[in-house]
């Protein structure tokens, strides 16, 4: 029987710009099952980061609710959700997001320094980038990576507090086609070994294409599932 891992219901985003009314979602409920590699498309403006930001409990809904591992995270302050989203939710960026300065070791660490993990911090961040295949690459910097080292940093650093989702917006958009591939690779074989749910936001199809089911967005309503 499928669980969903993600349970979205009428969910709802409404932003004041001035006097207008901006209602960047508009009733979109979604389920993501646990284990499923799901794409979200759309044209820019349609609410594809409105729904990430929600889904991984940086915003909030204006209305609906959403449960996010069976946990009501739709009406939660921000301390709150900010301990659910690491908890619960792995970020993977275009941008890669690393702390320049820190080894690839301190920015895997760094999740579980904010979930007050002390024991074998440094053991799980080794264990996280070896199975990314950067197990000789601990002590360089970013500096010192290529993109898609980098890259392979950042989803050893959103696995290693075992999230039950992992989030990745456009992660191979600042990538060579090589180096994309070797990401998307990775994402999938992640996926059918641990069992890790995925949720990529992007615009390529052709990494759309690669996922379980892509849901497609227009002007803040799902458009279609396919």
């Amino acid at each position: 029987m499928n669980e969903c891992v993600i349970s979205a219901t009428d969910l709802t985003k409404v932003y004041q710009m001035g006097e207008v009314e901006v209602r960047a979602l508009d009733g979109v409920s979604i389920c993501i099952n646990r284990g499923e590699v799901v794409a979200i498309m759309g044209p820019s403006g349609s609410g594809k980061s409105t729904l990430m930001n929600i889904l991984g409990c940086l915003d909030t809904p204006t209305d609906g609710e959403y449960l996010l591992d069976g946990e009501s995270v739709s009406n939660l302050k921000d301390d709150q959700l900010a301990s659910i989203r690491n908890r619960k939710v792995g970020f993977i960026f275009q941008n890669f997001n690393l702390l320049p300065r820190a080894t690839a070791q301190s920015n895997v660490e760094l999740p579980m320094r904010y979930a007050g993990v002390t024991t074998e911090r440094s053991a799980r961040a080794t264990d996280a980038l070896t199975l990314v295949g950067l197990g000789d690459r601990t002590r360089h910097k970013p500096t010192e990576l290529s993109g898609g080292q980098q890259q392979r940093v950042a989803i050893a650093r959103a696995l290693v507090n075992h999230p039950a989702i992992i989030m990745a917006d456009e992660p191979t958009g600042n990538l060579d086609s090589k180096s994309g591939r070797e990401i998307m690779e990775l994402l999938l074989t992640l996926n059918r070994e641990q069992g890790t749910t995925l949720i990529i936001v992007t615009h390529d199809s052709g990494v759309a294409s690669q996922t379980h089911r892509i849901i497609r967005l227009r002007d803040g309503k799902v458009e279609v599932e396919s």
